[in-house]
């Protein structure tokens, strides 16, 4: 999911989404109903340079819909900012659009709700069937187990992108595969107020899914087989220690980065500030902030050794913007009707195209337009070395509390205060504290 939504992500409160769960939101119990078959309501995640630019790509995709079957669509754009808090009042309500995105990484939440309808064999044989998607981007589409609660719309995952002038400039001449070659490639770049590193230190989210990878490297996850939270286990906390200790320790991320949250190191990448940045799909954006193609490379995410791959070689999540539809909706089979148009080939084609987003769609990868160099790594790494974050009900809490864990260790970080194995277990304990208890 794109890495804008940390305010919303951060919005979730444990009470909140257990009066959700408790509710199960919307009142219809067999998947909705037809009792307006010529319209529905869309709720679409912000995903260009802003809500107007969305609406100026998706009406005329919309249009075409309603030219096929005869159904309207209404399409609302939301920002990540307000759209978690709006798609959980949603459903204590009963009162939500037919059909959503939502980032792939609140599915299990969001299932756990009931409000979403599940997408079983019967419903996925009216899209065309669950073969059609890429299994790694259904892997974040639910808890494990049980029929999603979403389908795959957009896929992305993070890579390195590093800017080729500051290299040239320190005399490095090509991107760094492993941790330690970033940081001894970092030390040469610091310097004359430059980084080397960008990050985004008060965003919960981009937290939570660097020091999930770091965990992955480290051989741990935050929860247990069955589930339950493990925030204290040696691998997380060695990984919340190495990925804060690259601003303490390492001083390769500028001390300011603790303070940014909304995409300030992504502007100061484009600016000849930072020479690399971790993030999903930033094409776009680098073009938007006034940056050639030719200006910036793109590469895998380091791991700690080796070539990227499965396991302790995992160098990203699964990113991405699923799409679901409320279990309550007055027109169940146009809504079906809507998702199977905008998961065709086409359509996945020209969105995906427009977003700098992969296909989670099969067949439509195979347009020549993913096959950038820069989508290349985004696509190899999902295909190879990304893993879904845990798809479990306490996710969004999992979000908050150890994403701002993470914030305040930073904070400490760019005050001057050491950061050590203790305060980070400490701080993680405190986290793990402050989840659900079953």
């Amino acid at each position: 999911m794109r890495r804008t939504r940390a305010a919303a992500a951060s919005a979730v409160t444990v009470s909140l989404l257990a009066a959700v769960t408790a509710c199960g939101g919307g009142s219809s119990t067999d998947g909705g109903s037809n009792d307006s078959p010529k319209t529905l309501t869309y709720w679409a995640s912000n995903q260009g340079p802003s809500i107007e630019a969305d609406k100026k790509t998706l009406t005329p995709e919309l249009k075409k819909f309603e030219k096929q079957t005869g159904i309207k669509v209404k399409l609302e754009v939301i920002p990540w900012s307000d759209l978690l808090n709006r798609i959980l009042a949603a459903t204590t309500s009963g009162q939500g659009p037919d059909v959503l995105n939502i980032g792939n990484t609140w599915s299990a939440s969001l299932q756990a709700t009931g409000a979403l309808l599940p997408w079983d064999a019967k419903n996925f044989g009216k899209i065309g069937g669950k073969d059609r998607f890429v299994e790694s981007a259904l892997g974040s589409a639910g808890e494990t187990g049980s029929d999603p609660a979403a389908v795959p719309l957009y896929s992305m995952a993070y890579a390195l992108y590093y800017n080729k002038k500051m290299f040239e400039d320190a005399g490095i001449s090509g991107p760094p595969a492993t941790w330690d070659d970033l940081v001894a490639d970092g030390k040469k770049i610091s310097k004359d107020d430059k980084w080397a590193l960008g990050a985004e230190g008060a965003n919960l989210s981009e937290n939570i899914h660097h020091v999930f990878v770091f965990a992955k490297q480290h051989g741990a996850d935050f929860f247990d087989a069955e589930g339950k939270p493990d925030f204290t286990s040696d691998g997380a906390v060695a990984a919340v220690k190495q990925y804060v200790d690259l601003m303490g320790k390492d001083k390769v991320v500028a001390p300011g980065n603790a303070e940014y949250a909304q995409n300030q190191s992504l502007q100061d990448f484009a600016k000849d500030k930072t020479a690399m940045v971790l993030w999903q799909t930033a094409a776009a954006t680098l073009k938007a902030h006034g940056m050639s193609d030719d200006e910036w490379g793109v590469a895998p995410v380091p791991v700690q050794s080796g070539t990227p791959g499965a396991d302790t070689a995992v160098n990203s999540m699964v990113a991405g913007i699923n799409m679901a539809v409320f279990k309550n909706t007055d027109n169940i089979d146009g809504a079906l009707k809507f998702v199977n148009f905008m998961t065709s080939v086409d359509e996945q084609t020209i969105l995906n195209k427009t977003y700098g987003s992969i296909p989670p769609v099969k067949a439509a990868q195979q347009d020549p337009a993913f096959n950038t160099p820069a989508l290349k790594v985004i696509r190899d790494t999902l295909a190879e070395s990304a893993a879904p974050l845990p798809q479990v009900a306490n996710e969004s809490q999992f979000e908050t509390a150890v994403g701002t864990a993470v914030k305040e260790l930073f904070a400490e970080a760019a005050a001057g205060r050491p950061v050590t194995t203790a305060s980070v277990k400490e701080k993680l304990d405190e986290a793990q504290q402050q989840m659900p208890k079953k």
